[in-house]
This record gives C-alpha cells, structure tokens and sequence, in this order.
C-alpha cells in the first residue's frame, strides 16, 4: 500500500498540449490517491486561456496517456473553477500547481460554508523548461519550447 495515501483525490485543468508539468502532476495524484478524479475545463470556461483544442478531444487524449498505466480514475468535464470538489464529501486530497493553489484554498473556503471537511492540498512547483521559465500549454502553442521544455524559439519578452 502506499504511504500518505488517500481514498480518492482531485485533480484538475485544460489539459491543453498535455506537457510534462501536466505528467508531474497525473503522476503525484496517483502515487498518493486510490482513486483519482480528474477535471478537464470545457470549451466555454477552458476557452478564456486562447485557442486550446476541444474538450472531448482533450479527455480523449488524456484517456489514452492514462489507461495504459492507471484503470482507477474518472475523468470529468469542469464548468466552473471548482467541479464535484465542493459537492463530493468522499474526496480526500487535491493536488494543483503553484498557480493554482488559491483556486484550493477557494475550495476549501466553500467546503466548510458547506459544513464539509477541507481537502488535503498537495501542492507541487512548476516544472521549468530549459530556460527556467515555467513549463505551459501558452509557451508550447506558442513555438517557444516543446512538451519536455526544451527551447525551440528564443523569445525576447522574459
């Protein structure tokens, strides 16, 4: 069994250009969650980052990098910040990015208006790309790195 382990844990985002900051953080869900749940922004709310590819394109992507490895999870489509996160007693834990760790307190904030308990919030750094600017979905749609972080382009505004 696994240490610091919990029944089912959150997991959330575009998913768009699925890079290796977004494996970073699949990786961590599963190593501590039993269970995973993991949120996908639709078009409409996932569509204020720019041009990202469709929902479902991007949760069948997702299925596929994942059902290889992982049969225990479910993948949800997010409307709001917050999915089944505030409405689902039986999650445990949440685990976000830097960038996203208000979104968890927010979370939280709700859960207990709610009169339920908090999550458990894992956060986890940005993995950096070769230049040591955080890796993203916006930088690879760009040209500027791959999905690893290596720099393709050179760009002048750091």
């Amino acid at each position: 069994m696994k240490e610091n382990s919990y029944k089912k844990v959150a997991v959330g985002g575009t998913f768009d250009k699925f890079h290796y900051g977004h494996r970073r953080l699949m990786d961590i869900a599963f190593e501590i969650g039993d269970y995973v749940v993991i949120g996908v922004t639709s078009n409409t709310f996932g569509g204020v980052k720019g041009k990202i590819e469709p929902c479902n394109i991007r949760m069948s992507n997702l299925r596929g990098l994942l059902e290889k490895k992982h049969q225990n999870y479910d993948i949800q489509e997010l409307n709001d910040p917050y999915g089944t996160t505030i409405s689902d007693e039986s999650i445990d834990a949440i685990v976000v990015s830097e960038e996203t760790e208000p979104t968890a307190f927010k979370i939280n904030k709700i859960r207990k208006e709610r009169g339920m308990k908090p999550l458990d919030i894992v956060t986890i750094r940005m993995v950096l790309a070769d230049d040591g600017i955080p890796i993203s979905s916006t930088r690879i749609r760009k040209g500027e790195i791959d999905k690893m972080g290596t720099i393709i382009r050179v760009t002048r505004d750091k």
